[in-house]
This record gives C-alpha cells, sequence and structure tokens, in this order.
C-alpha cells in the first residue's frame, strides 16, 4: 500500500518537472525618463530601492514633544491606517489562496455502517443477512501545471500582495504628514491669536488715549471712530482665528481617531523655528517612494495575469488517486483490506468557448496597458510634487526674510506714528493707517514661517519620507 502511494507521489513530482513553460510575456519594467538632478539641486546616485525601510521618526525634526504624542496616537488608533492594514492582510491572505494551488489536495474519509439484507435479494441465498462495513481512506488530486496558469495566478497575486504593502507605508505617511501639517497649522493660529490678542491690548491703550484727547478738545470724533475701527477689527479677527483653531484641533482628533469632544491641545504661543531639512537627489525619490513601488508591482501583477489568460488556450491536465481499507469485522488495518485507485489523468480543453479566451487575453494586455500608464503617471507625479515642495523651501525662505523686515519696518512706523500723534504732528489718520499696515505684515510673517514648517512636510511626504 506504501509502496503504491509512493509510486503516485513520484508520479505528481514527474508532472511538476514537466510544468516548466509560462504563457506570460517577459517582464522589464515601464520605462520612464528621469533627469540628472532636481532643479533646484544638484547630485544623482545609482538607484537601489529602498522602499521596504522604515520612514523613521521624521516628525522629530521639529522638536516638539505634542506633536511627538499626537503621530504615536495616530498610529496606534487611526481608522484610516487600520483599513489599509486590513486591506494588506486581505492580499497577503489571497496570496496564500493562490499559492495552495501549487500543492495536492489531500482529504480523508472515514466510514462505519451496519446493513442487512433481504433472504428475497436477487441472486440470494434464501437467508437474510446482517454485516458492518468499515472504510477508512484518503484522497489526493493534482493540477499539473503545464502552461503555468497557476505559478503566474500566484505571481500576480504575490505582487499584488507586495503592492498593498507599498499602499499601506503611503497610507501610514500620509496619516503621518496630515497630522503633522495640522499640527503646524494650529501653532501658527496660536502664534497668530497671541498677535492679535497684544495689538488688541495696543488698540484698547490707543482708543483710550484718544478718547481723552477728544474730551479735551484736542482730538476730533473721527479720530474716535478710526481707533474703534481698527480695535474692532482687531477683535473680530481673534474670533475668526479662534474659529479657525477649533476646526483644525478636530481635524487633528479625527485623524488620531478620537472624537473631537473628547480631545484638545493648550494653546502655546512660541516662535515659529524652522528646521533645515537637507534636500536628497532623484535616485532616493524613486528608491523610497512606496507608491512608485506598489504601482511597478501592479504592473507585474497585470504582465503575470496575460500568461493566465494566454494558458486558457491549452488543455488543462489533473491527477488523481485514492485508497484506503476497507473490511467488514476484525481488523481493519489488515493488507488484505487495502484497496487503492491510481487516477484518474484528466485533460480538458475547450474547443469553441465564443471568443471568451480570445477577449480574456485582449482585456488582460489592455489592463497590463493601463497599469503601466497609471506606473509612469505616478512617477510623473511623485517628480512633480518633490520639484515643488523644494521650490516652496527655497521661496518661501527669501520671502520670509523678506517679510520679517517689512514687519519690523512697519512696527516701527506705527510706534512713530502714534508718537507723532501723541506730539500733535500728525493725525491720527496716519496712525491708523501703520498699525494696520503693523499688524497685516505681522500676520503675513507668521503665515510665511508656519508655510515653511508645512513645506518641510510636504517635502518629506513627497520624497517618501527619511531615514
Amino acid at each position: 500500500m506504501v509502496a503504491r502511494f509512493r509510486a503516485a507521489a513520484a508520479l505528481l513530482l514527474a508532472g511538476c518537472s514537466i510544468a516548466g513553460c509560462s504563457m506570460a510575456p517577459d517582464y522589464h519594467a515601464p520605462q520612464t525618463s528621469a533627469p540628472p538632478a532636481f532643479r533646484e539641486v544638484e547630485g544623482w546616485a545609482q538607484a537601489a530601492p529602498r522602499d521596504a525601510e522604515a520612514r523613521g521618526d521624521w516628525w522629530t525634526m521639529f522638536a516638539d514633544p505634542t506633536l511627538d504624542d499626537l503621530e504615536r496616537r495616530a498610529e496606534s488608533a487611526s481608522p484610516t491606517l487600520t483599513a489599509a492594514l486590513a486591506r494588506y492582510d486581505q492580499a497577503r491572505a489571497a496570496a496564500g489562496v493562490a499559492a495552495s494551488d501549487l500543492y495536492p489536495t489531500v482529504g480523508v474519509s472515514g466510514e462505519a455502517s451496519r446493513s442487512r439484507v433481504s433472504a428475497g435479494r436477487p441472486l440470494s441465498t434464501g437467508t437474510a443477512r446482517t454485516y458492518d462495513n468499515y472504510v477508512a481512506g484518503g484522497s489526493l488530486s493534482y493540477e499539473i501545471d503545464l502552461w503555468g496558469r497557476v505559478r503566474n495566478s500566484v505571481k500576480a497575486a504575490n505582487a499584488e500582495a507586495t503592492a498593498s504593502s507599498g499602499d499601506l507605508a503611503s497610507a501610514r505617511l500620509s496619516l503621518q504628514a496630515s497630522v503633522a501639517d495640522a499640527y503646524l497649522r494650529l501653532r501658527g493660529l496660536d502664534v497668530q491669536a497671541d498677535l492679535l490678542n497684544r495689538s488688541v491690548a495696543a488698540f484698547e491703550r490707543a482708543l483710550k488715549l484718544t478718547d481723552t484727547r477728544h474730551s479735551g478738545g484736542i482730538a476730533s470724533g473721527i479720530d474716535v471712530n478710526r481707533a474703534r475701527t481698527v480695535l474692532g477689527n482687531a477683535r473680530a479677527q481673534v474670533s475668526a482665528v479662534a474659529n479657525e483653531r477649533a476646526a483644525t484641533e478636530h481635524e487633528i482628533a479625527a485623524l488620531i481617531g478620537v472624537l473631537p469632544s473628547e480631545f484638545s491641545l493648550p494653546v502655546r504661543a512660541q516662535p515659529l523655528d524652522v528646521p533645515d531639512v537637507a534636500v536628497g537627489v532623484p535616485s532616493e525619490l524613486l528608491q523610497r517612494r512606496p507608491d512608485i513601488a506598489a504601482a511597478e508591482r501592479r504592473v507585474f501583477a497585470a504582465n503575470a495575469r496575460i500568461g493566465v489568460a494566454k494558458a486558457a488556450w491549452f488543455p488543462s491536465v489533473g491527477l488523481g488517486g485514492s485508497g484506503g481499507w476497507q473490511a467488514t469485522h476484525g481488523d481493519l488495518l489488515k493488507t488484505p483490506n487495502t484497496f487503492w485507485s491510481l487516477g484518474p489523468v484528466s485533460a480538458l480543453l475547450t474547443l469553441f468557448d465564443g471568443g471568451a479566451r480570445k477577449s480574456q487575453v485582449k482585456l488582460s494586455r489592455a489592463e497590463y496597458e493601463e497599469v503601466a500608464a497609471n506606473y509612469r503617471s505616478t512617477v510623473l507625479s511623485a517628480f512633480q510634487d518633490v520639484e515643488d515642495a523644494i521650490a516652496a523651501m527655497r521661496h518661501l525662505e527669501a520671502q520670509a526674510q523678506a517679510q520679517g523686515d517689512a514687519a519690523q519696518a512697519a512696527q516701527r512706523t506705527s510706534e512713530i506714528a502714534l508718537s507723532r500723534y501723541r506730539d500733535g504732528a500728525a493725525d491720527y489718520l496716519e496712525v491708523v493707517t501703520a498699525q494696520t499696515d503693523a499688524l497685516e505684515a505681522q500676520r503675513s510673517w507668521i503665515g510665511v514661517q508656519t508655510s515653511r514648517m508645512r513645506a518641510n512636510v510636504a517635502y518629506v511626504r513627497a520624497m517618501g519620507g527619511t531615514s
């Protein structure tokens, strides 16, 4: 019995050795043009894929413990990331299902029954009989993969699982960047609110001064109303910033998987220090962007599915076998009680299907062209993202310098105008104009500093993280 099953196994292995053909076209990754350097920097290095590497805790460059804590909370509780992880697990499971076809299907069975046959049955000796029937056995079936249908299905499923891993990495990086971007916007709003609150206090003092001068007959009612207008506008801006801050705080709560009603961040007005970020080279972009790696793997999977579709033109060959023991009494597992069957060896070839196989091959090729075009589009978008981020960092740095100079000059002008007004050398319109310009210049500088930090986040996201 054992020797016979060994012979069947040997026949299976022989079938496996025959299965060396593959109908899939030779795979070559889609060609994309890559610049020797980004427009803003110089440098090129030989590419060595690094999309599977950890992205690192890149947000620590802002040296903010609160941001560090938010990133950790998002990692553990974000529903968006949980969904991406579930999709990755689905892809891995699907790859496991496809890989199972590489191996034989083995089953076991058992049966026990007690039966009585009639004395009047055909060909009877005239007596009724009662007997037991015991059966224990197993079966085996296997598709010999002569044309690579199974192997190409497995390759496609494994590539899709790898692509899903890239999708997970993209989702994680996107979540980290979204948390950092929202948090930095909130901190910029805190600084703006502090500036506005200080401006409101200053405008209140100016209004008091103007009202006192008006009571003494020195200033006109127009000056008082102008002072009230500036103060009212500043107070309105305080409320507008508070509203925007609340919405941003709610956004952060959703990103980290917390109800907005259960989440709050204390106001913290501190200088917006923009960290230095080293700009990489184009090869690093192609190495590290997980969406590029995922897109390339999907091209490979589509190529393999062409092989699956073409294999349908050839017969599928299967091998089966069964064996076991059967007895009506006594020791079941005795050699005389064995039975076995090797086969059937089956072959099935479809002769006519109304063009279904031909259309399926065309469909597979068209799907390949689509994902190949998507890959090239992903690469182009990636380079655009990086170029945009580099340009933003460079131009915003120059803008911040100019805006900082303007804010200082406007503040000095406001102080001089108010001093001239006290001395009677200027009317209050000059003061109002100077105060308004100073406030807007300082708010613009805060906005530019916030944009610079957000540009750093955008660059990290565009480059696929930092190690």
